[in-house]
């Protein structure tokens, strides 16, 4: 029995927004499931809580939601007894997703069965080596949804076509001759009437039984469990049409005389109009994928690698850390790493969007799905599968893709009751029109009752959601924003306020030492030697500005000890025997150290926007240090677009009043809050945030994670820290601030996108299941066919899912050179 924290696997039969919340409530109610989310496009399930995989398994299948599962084969090298095939087996079993292993002692092979897209073959590897075994991967038998998709279609089409077939025959025999009054006479008078009704018997019986027996497999069980789902709807209606079909044509005295007719012409078609909607339905489902299978076809398949002094072809999943791979020109980088030997240029544009080539040489670090350019080079491998650079990404894409909207909440409230309301009214309209219809009443009643069955399936709204979020979110990838975090895609249409960190997020993140004034009793080189000393010790940026000053000067650095880093106020150590701390004044206020004429010095510093550090040895006031950090080109642009947009900027700084205050000025910042702390930041979103406003956060350093995780969007600057990429909902794959704009652009086009399809969905089924029930017969003497209902029902779907393929073609308001979302720190882990 395996525990479970989180999961995320695939499974079969889900069709309608029904089936989403049925899903949901078999999940939940096992024990252990905190968390259960149904995801209808993607057809995965995601799972949070303590729970059994087996039970997981166990419940679906019985509630007709089968798992699919994929097996995998391990060679393993070390088995010499029982408790050997014992201890593998059991550690096997620990990986999440696994639902069985059996090993083989004699032929020192494992074959593991597990959850679809829920295990990875490195993670199979590594339970086995945490037990002191050896393991490769033989062999990965996948059912994916990339595998079983192009399947599914293929088999769908031919199932259509099959059906269409046969139902072709039916139809023309029957409307044909309601059509054509000749045809009728023709086919009475040739074949016979009653013969015309068994070769519709036939062919109907055949479609019913074949290419549609997949609504009577899954429909008629669901419906015994008091469960009902579209299957059952269709189940029902066809089988009503059928059934008074054979009632009329083998036991005709059964109905009145008026009512000798059949209809196995609508049994006929509306199996081929729903079976033709469900094809055209995966067709599209297959398209809103396609920026995953972007992402997958970056990665290389195969590699070469050297072990025991030999050089072989191995399949990825084969790869492990600290092999050496041989590249050859032109070839793909199969993994991360660190280039050993030779050099070569490799075109790292899916990385940083930037289109020359690199140079690498021995010591570079390289990134798999690059691309290597004329050289050769050897490369060992610091991380391979999933903990890749481009497989977290990939991962961190399906998250955004799978994730659950608050606004999916309203459509599920709703469907969870759908499929039994829908039954209600069609058995109503079926006693209403036995009560009050014209004669023959019986026949109303039964185009009316199953109009109303066929019409009201839910396929429409359970669509109308996922496949909005995967189109979008996956366009989002390709623009170079990554929605971490499902919810922002909904939240970011709702900001006010955007507020941005100052530096290396408006700024460069680079600043230079502009200015160096010393107090009497100090020299320039001396002040600037042993606050270089203190500051190589700090990741800041203007920590590094200091150091390159010195070293431009050819200064030698002494040792610095006892260092400490004072949050939000500057860093202190021990430079050869004398107390030295480098700051801002808020640190010299702190220490009892008078600013004395350098407080002027500092606020002209500041009024020119540059940010001042102060000084200080053994206690007494050493100098004034200036930096000055430029603004990015992109940053203009980026905050007049969204000025354009009606939002609120803010900057939030720990800098300098004055010069917070110069570069608010220069960019047309609304509102700025200098001189912070790290909870500073906190405290002032907290305020930004009183009257009601929504605020998004964009930020890249460590002291930003915290506002980062308070604001109601975090957005972290891809070349940030990844502290600061952890903590946030959204990551832009640069540190281009236009990417702000897109990823409001992408956002508020998927909302409007959802919030058009389920108008649709909604909309379709409120005013056709009317008219389907007969409310326009009084009016207008119109009724309608099942088989139109079918069509109609059908068009619905393939509606909602065209609609949201048209976010395939947003365009990015500002374009840039990266074409993928790719460029983020190689230790970032999908939220959860």
């Amino acid at each position: 029995m395996t525990p479970n924290d989180n999961l995320s696997f695939e499974i079969e039969g889900m069709h309608c927004a029904s089936c989403i919340a049925r899903v949901e409530k078999v999940l939940t109610s096992i024990d252990g499931v905190r968390e259960a989310h149904a995801n209808l496009a993607l057809e995965t399930v995601q799972l949070k809580g303590n729970f059994s995989v087996e039970d997981v398994a166990s419940e679906l299948a019985s509630a007709g939601y089968p798992t699919r599962t994929e097996d995998f084969e391990l060679a393993v090298k070390g088995m010499t007894c029982a408790s050997c095939v014992g201890r593998i087996q059991k550690s096997l079993m620990t990986v999440p997703g696994v639902l069985d292993a059996s090993a083989n002692l004699a032929s020192e092979r494992v074959v593991i069965s597990a959850l679809a897209s829920a295990v990875a073959g490195p993670d199979l590897v590594a339970a086995v080596a945490s037990v002191g075994y050896r393991a490769q991967l033989r062999a990965h038998s996948a059912s994916d949804q990339m595998d079983h998709k192009p399947k599914e279609i293929a088999q769908l089409r031919d199932m259509t076509l099959l059906a269409a077939a046969l139902a072709c025959p039916v139809f023309i025999l029957e409307m044909g001759g309601h059509l054509v009054p000749a045809f009728h006479h023709w086919v009475v008078s040739v074949i016979g009437l009653q013969t015309s009704w068994l070769i519709q018997f036939v062919l109907t019986t055949i479609v019913m039984l074949w290419p549609g027996r997949v609504f009577y497999n899954k429909g008629l069980p669901a419906l015994l469990r008091h469960a009902p789902d579209m299957n059952s709807l269709v189940a029902i209606g066809t089988t009503a049409a059928w059934g008074f079909s054979v009632v009329a044509t083998f036991f005709p005295d059964a109905l009145p005389e008026g009512a000798r007719a059949v209809y196995f012409e609508s049994a006929a078609v509306i199996v081929v109009l729903i079976l033709l909607g469900r094809w055209l339905e995966a067709r599209a489902k297959g398209h809103t994928g396609a920026a995953i299978r972007k992402l997958i076809d970056l990665q290389a398949k195969t590699a070469r690698v050297e072990r025991g002094g030999e050089v072989n072809e191995l399949a990825m999943d084969q790869i492990a850390v600290e092999d050496i791979i041989h590249l050859r020109p032109g070839e793909k980088i199969a993994a991360d790493g660190l280039v050993t030997g030779g050099s070569s240029y490799v075109d790292e544009s899916m990385i940083t969007g930037e289109p020359l080539p690199v140079r690498k040489t021995k010591g570079a670090s390289v990134v798999g799905g690059t691309i290597n350019g004329t050289g050769a080079l050897l490369i060992r491998t610091t991380k391979v599968g999933r903990d890749t650079m481009l497989s977290q990404i990939i991962r961190m894409v399906e998250d955004a893709q799978g994730a659950k909207l608050p606004i999916q909440d309203l459509v599920n409230q709703i469907t969870a009751w759908f499929v039994p309301a829908v039954l209600a009214i069609a058995a109503m309209t079926v006693a209403g029109w036995l009560v009050f219809g014209p004669a023959p009443a019986i026949t109303f009643a039964l185009i009316a009752g199953v109009s109303v069955l066929i019409i009201a399936c839910p396929c429409a709204m359970g669509l109308a959601t996922p496949t909005s979020i995967m189109v979008g979110s996956g366009r989002a990838a390709e623009m170079g924003v990554l929605f971490r975090k499902g919810a922002a895609l909904q939240s970011l249409s709702d900001v006010n306020v955007v507020a941005f960190d100052k530096t290396g997020t408006l700024t460069e993140g680079r600043p230079e030492l502009t200015d160096l004034i010393v107090a009497d009793g100090f020299l320039d080189d001396s002040v600037l030697r042993v606050a270089a000393a203190v500051e190589i010790h700090s990741e800041h940026p203007i920590a590094e500005a200091i150091v390159r000053a010195a070293r431009r000067k050819n200064i030698e650095l002494p040792k610095a000890r006892s260092f400490s880093s004072i949050t939000g106020h500057g860093v202190q150590a021990n430079v050869e025997g004398q107390a030295v701390m480098v700051g801002a004044d808020r640190l010299m206020a702190r220490e009892g150290i008078s600013l004395g004429s350098f407080a002027g010095a500092g606020d002209s510093l500041a009024a020119k926007g540059r940010s001042p550090l102060y000084v200080a040895i053994d206690g007494r006031l050493a100098g004034i240090l200036a930096v000055e950090d430029s603004v990015k080109a992109s940053t203009l642009t980026a905050l007049a677009a969204l000025r354009s947009r009606g939002l609120e900027l803010a900057m939030i700084t720990g800098d300098n009043v004055g010069a917070a205050d110069a570069i608010a000025r220069e960019l047309g910042i609304d509102h700025v809050v200098a001189e912070v702390l790290p909870d500073g930041k906190v405290a002032a979103l907290k305020r930004l945030r009183k009257n009601g406003a929504k605020i998004a956060f964009v930020g890249d350093g460590i002291n930003d994670a915290p506002a980062l995780a308070e604001s109601d969007i975090g957005i972290a600057i891809g070349t940030g820290t990844d502290v600061a990429i952890e903590s946030a909902d959204v990551v832009l794959v640069s540190g281009d601030l236009r990417g702000v704009v897109n990823a409001f652009e992408v956002s508020l086009r998927t909302m409007s996108n959802i919030r058009q399809n389920l108008f649709w969905a909604f909309g379709y089924n409120t005013v056709l299941i009317p008219v389907a029930a007969g409310v326009l017969y009084p009016i207008s003497g119109l009724m309608l066919s099942p088989m139109l209902a079918a069509g109609a029902m059908a068009l619905s779907s393939v509606f909602v899912l065209s609609n949201a393929l048209r976010l395939n073609w947003i365009t990015p308001i500002f374009r840039e050179n990266a074409t993928t979302a790719v460029r983020i720190a190689a230790t970032v882990q999908p939220a959860e």
